[in-house]
């Protein structure tokens, strides 16, 4: 992994470092390709590698089987072959796509991850997740594939919208709270720089984000049952659950795990001993990013109904829950009964 200003005009020889390929396919989307193709087809082309260019939307919908199967024509005919490689340039949607799509294409490829926003470069960006979305359930369909290398441009966030600047930042509050307490610190300090992506403060929080989840990963690297993997989803089952009732509208990833992790807080302070000051002081930090804090109007029965079909689920709806910041524990098991309620007080219609 190298983090850089100024490393995506690097890419070329990084993709030649990392993979060896001389031919590549840049799977980017519409907006991202505006803003950088040009420099990332350029940076290839200096240092020999054939690049051709695959354009998808922007958002979750990109991330369904059809755009999938559309995504393996192209590859076809682009006579991608097993010595070749991808290269994902964009944020997480178009890294889990890419990604997966190397996973499956000649039963695996190589590949590099570009990520170009706050989520595919502080989360999506390591440990090897790839995957897609059915009408079911976020991500339910999907493999570990790592990719060979990972090059993170702090730079490209110049670009990014604030709406998914501020929502990417719920995964640094995330990984703080739920595994690192000295990053949640850092990240509550360090909130007015971060807000106005004063470029010291938003590499050191890249970093040190990174290195946080790394360690977590390399412990764990398979996600097994239990281990200490899961105390990344700490957020992400009600978020996932609320994405999936929205129909993959009006909420972006980090909107919804932010509200997941208020949840997450308030349940850890009732049943997990959470001091009820630190939910609160969970509560303050994501305020300052103003990220929602109530369920938006979805019926509880929807909710729920989506909760039961959550990927990780194994005889019920298991919970990351934590006693203290950064020491989130492994899934517990609520009441459906302890969560409806809960839901209710979060805002969630009945019905």
């Amino acid at each position: 992994m190298r983090v850089t200003r100024g490393a995506l005009r690097g890419l070329g020889l990084w993709t030649r470092a990392t993979t060896g390929a001389r031919r590549v396919a840049l799977i980017t989307d519409s907006r991202v390709a505006r803003l950088y193709a040009d420099v990332a087809l350029a940076a290839l082309r200096r240092a020999r590698i054939a690049a051709s260019l695959i354009v998808v939307p922007v958002g979750e919908s990109a991330k369904q089987p059809p755009r999938l199967v559309r995504l393996w024509r192209q590859l076809a005919e682009l006579g991608i072959e097993r010595r070749d490689a991808i290269v994902a340039l964009g944020g997480g949607v178009v890294g889990d796509l890419a990604g997966f799509a190397a996973a499956t294409w000649l039963r695996g490829v190589p590949w590099v991850n570009v990520p170009t926003t706050v989520v595919g470069q502080v989360d999506s960006s390591i440990g090897g997740k790839t995957g897609i979305d059915l009408a079911a359930g976020k991500n339910l369909v999907g493999a570990f594939h790592h990719p060979a290398g990972v090059l993170v441009d702090p730079q490209t966030l110049a670009t990014l919208p604030e709406r998914d600047y501020r929502a990417g930042m719920a995964e640094v509050a995330k990984t703080g709270f739920a595994t690192d307490r000295a990053l949640f610190e850092r990240f509550e300090r360090d909130t007015t720089r971060l807000r106005a992506r004063e470029a010291g403060a938003l590499e050191r929080v890249l970093v040190e984000t990174l290195a946080a989840k790394g360690r977590i990963v390399r412990a764990d690297e398979r996600e097994r049952e239990g281990g200490p993997r899961a105390a990344l989803n700490f957020g992400h089952t009600l978020g996932h659950a609320l994405e999936a009732a929205l129909g993959y509208r009006g909420l972006r990833h980090g909107e919804a795990v932010a509200i997941g992790m208020r949840f997450a807080a308030r349940l850890s302070a009732a049943e997990a001993g959470l001091p009820a000051g630190e939910a609160d002081r969970l509560d303050r930090v994501l305020d300052a990013w103003q990220l929602p804090r109530r369920i938006p109007g979805l019926p509880v029965s929807r909710i729920v109904r989506h909760l039961g079909l959550d990927k990780k689920r194994r005889g019920g709806v298991r919970w990351v829950l934590t006693p203290r910041v950064g020491r989130a524990s492994v899934p517990r098991l609520i009441s459906d009964r302890r969560i409806r309620a809960a839901l209710l007080h979060f805002g969630a219609r009945r019905g």
